[in-house]
């Protein structure tokens, strides 16, 4: 089965998770912006901002986001439930990196963060790897794809 003949290959433009409403008020939605942007450049659509209720940040697209709502019975994930990124360049996740771990050395307590590793797959591609949590049920992986060999398959 080979699926529809799409103009374009379809992309996934967002993960959706609900927090408690308490961490949607102004204080729980300036820990979340913060710390998402410093890590991945997000910003806010503050037009879509509901207090309690609704928070979305953008990534570099109006077609990528987080968004984020607030529920008297919110998300729980096991640890292993994660959502992930890829960044373009090895400089990029290593950037990445250094401001996830800044915020564990910050944030000791809140901050979960698995250090970054990598994994080779028969010498055509180096997976890099790190994931970190803060504020949402969901780990946020971070991934860049080192191409060693030319056999590698497309991405």
């Amino acid at each position: 089965m080979s699926g529809p003949n799409f103009s374009r290959p379809p992309r996934f433009n967002h993960v959706a998770v609900s927090v408690g409403a308490d961490q949607l008020d102004a204080v729980g939605r300036k820990k979340i912006i913060d710390f998402y942007a410093d890590l991945l450049g997000a910003v806010e659509y503050a037009e879509m901002t509901k207090e309690g209720e609704q928070l979305v940040l953008g990534l570099h697209t109006h077609e990528q986001f987080i968004y984020v709502t607030g529920s008297s019975n919110p998300m729980k994930a096991p640890a292993a439930d994660h959502f992930g990124l890829s960044v373009s360049t090895l400089e990029d996740f290593e950037e990445v990196a250094r401001r996830a771990t800044a915020w564990k050395a910050r944030l000791p307590e809140e901050v979960e963060l698995i250090e970054p590793f990598f994994e080779d797959f028969a010498g055509v591609i180096r997976l890099h790897s790190f994931y970190v949590k803060y504020q949402l049920p969901l780990m946020l992986e971070i991934q860049y794809f080192e191409i060693l060999s030319s056999g590698a398959s497309p991405s």
